[in-house]
Parts: structure tokens; C-alpha cells; sequence
């Protein structure tokens, strides 16, 4: 019996001074638990509590008779979406345009953040980095107007350009030939540079002496780059591809419902816009909340799939 106890005992009170601990640490740190605070209650608020609506996604969904008013239907809308050929058309559109944007804009802000930080005149640097800065705090509003007016085969800056090459009758916006470059195009002309932030600061931490021991050894620019900058923010780059990978089908729909149309919806409608014109417009709620789910499903399976491969290589994971 004693012996029983003897064991017994550390167990016990190695628990309540766990719980002291616990309770010291959160006296001290009680001003920064305060502010956590409401940044909880906004995520429990707006991102949780919204998650009580996928049910609509298994009801026949009446706005009269309310959420738990309206009849279960099961899976029914999700063998809808599986049949109906426009959604695959919408999701094939919509990988595409992400895929562009993985594939042409997203190495632009690693290529500036590269450029910027072996500038050396600090004036120089700091008006670049405010001019590329710049379009990132512009709407999508006034960034599809510059792009219109700059695009019109009548009244565009660029109509002689376009003259040279036998598009001056063309209205690039409105032509399925060329819509999703200009998605990509103006995607990366407003992100790039906000994005380079991330990059220069994973540059600016790493150890100078590398480079100095680089210089030793007779290595140029090019070679610095290659051997040393890139390899410091690799994982940083890795981290970046991975939350990309997980938004592979989800498209900034501010940007597309700003410059598609009715002509181009065979290669410019996405997911988002699908489901804003058939859940508001034609009001099929439980439809459109099953795509929602079978996105975010889809959307964390490729996030958690992303980030095995980044941490079977040795690179940064999410958990």
C-alpha cells in the first residue's frame, strides 16, 4: 500500500503545479489575454458561427419557413452539382486561371523583392518600393476602368500598338482569346509589389557574413542569388505555394465580376461568379451551399496534401 501511494503522489502533485503555473502566468500576462479577446470573438463570430448555414446545403431550403423549418433532402443537391455540366465547365475555369497565376505571377514578387534589395541608394529604393507598393491599395473598381481604357481599340493608349499587330478592331476585355491573360495581367500589376514584402523580409534575414564569405571566395551577384538567397527563402516560398495550392478554387471575385461579361463566360465564369448569379440571382440557396461545401472540402484536402509534401521535403509546415 505504500509503495502504491509513493507512486501515486508525484503524479498528483505534479498536476496542481501545472494549474498554479497556468494561473500565475495568466495574472501576469492578463493585459495581452484582454486583447486577444476580441480578435477571438470576431473569428468565433464571423468565421464559426457562419458554419452552422452548411446544413442548407442538405435541406430544401425556403427562406419563409426558415432553416430548421425547411425539409431534408439529403444529398440530393450534391448529385445535382455532380451532373450538371456547367459546373465542370466552372471549375475547369476556375483551376485555370489559378494555375496562370501560379505559373506567371507568382514568381514577379520573388524577382522584385530580389531586384530591390541589391539596390543600394536608399532614395531610389524606398520611391520604388512605394510605386510598386501603390496599385495594391487601388479598388478592383478603378483598376478594371484603367485597364478598359487602356485596352479600347478606339480610345486606348495602346490602339496604335494594337494597330501593328491587326487588333485594332478587337475589345480584348470582351474576347475569350484573351480575357484570362488579362486577369493574370492585372493581377500581378496590383499584388506584386505588396507581395515582394514578404520576400524582402525573409532576405533581410539572412546572415550577412554568407555573402561576405561568398565575396571571399570569388562568388558574383548571380551566383550569390542562386547560393544563398534563394535557399534562405525557400521555405518561405514553399509556405506561399502551399496556402496558394489550398485557394486553388477560389478566385478573387471582385476582379472577375469587374471585367467579365456575358461574352465571356465560357472561360472567365468561376466558381465565386457562378455561384452569385444562381444563388442570388436564381435564389437556389441549398444548390449553391452545396458548391460552397464541396469547395472548402476540396480546398482543404489540397491544403493538407500541400503540406505533407512540405514537410516530407524538409521545408516549413502549416502544423
Amino acid at each position: 500500500m505504500s509503495s502504491l501511494k509513493k507512486e501515486r503522489l508525484p503524479a498528483s502533485r505534479a498536476a496542481a503545479p501545472t494549474r498554479q503555473r497556468w494561473w500565475v502566468e495568466l495574472r501576469q500576462d492578463y493585459d495581452l489575454y484582454l486583447l486577444l479577446l476580441p480578435g477571438l470573438a470576431v473569428l468565433l463570430l464571423f468565421k464559426y458561427a457562419p458554419m452552422f448555414g452548411i446544413v442548407i446545403a442538405f435541406k430544401d431550403f425556403n427562406l419563409l419557413k426558415g432553416i430548421w423549418g425547411s425539409p431534408w433532402v439529403g444529398g440530393k443537391y450534391f448529385q445535382e452539382l455532380l451532373a450538371d455540366p456547367k459546373f465542370y465547365s466552372v471549375l475547369a475555369n476556375t483551376l485555370l486561371i489559378n494555375l496562370y497565376k501560379l505559373l506567371f505571377q507568382f514568381p514577379l514578387p520573388i524577382i522584385l523583392a530580389l531586384l530591390i534589395s541589391e539596390v543600394r541608394n536608399l532614395v531610389f529604393k524606398r520611391v520604388a518600393q512605394t510605386i510598386t507598393y501603390l496599385p495594391h491599395f487601388l479598388s478592383w473598381v478603378i483598376i478594371s476602368a484603367i485597364f478598359i481604357n487602356l485596352l479600347s481599340p478606339q480610345t486606348g493608349i495602346l490602339k496604335g500598338l494594337f494597330g501593328l499587330f491587326g487588333l485594332q478592331n478587337i475589345m480584348m476585355i470582351a474576347d475569350e482569346r484573351f480575357f484570362r491573360s488579362i486577369l493574370v495581367l492585372s493581377a500581378a500589376w496590383k499584388e506584386t509589389g505588396w507581395s515582394s514584402i514578404i520576400y524582402l523580409s525573409a532576405i533581410l534575414s539572412i546572415d550577412t557574413q554568407l555573402y561576405e564569405a561568398a565575396k571571399i571566395d570569388g562568388a558574383g551577384k548571380w551566383r550569390q542569388i542562386w547560393h544563398i538567397t534563394l535557399p534562405g527563402i525557400r521555405s518561405v516560398i514553399f509556405f506561399i505555394i502551399m496556402l496558394r495550392i489550398g485557394n486553388a478554387l477560389s478566385n478573387d471575385l471582385e476582379q472577375v465580376l469587374m471585367f467579365y461579361s456575358p461574352l465571356v463566360y465560357n472561360v472567365g465564369d468561376v466558381i465565386g461568379t457562378y455561384v452569385y448569379r444562381i444563388g442570388l440571382g436564381q435564389m437556389k440557396y441549398s444548390f449553391t451551399t452545396a458548391i460552397g461545401l464541396f469547395q472548402s472540402i476540396i480546398g482543404m484536402a489540397l491544403i493538407v496534401t500541400a503540406n505533407y509534401f512540405s514537410k516530407k521535403f524538409g521545408q516549413r509546415s502549416l502544423w
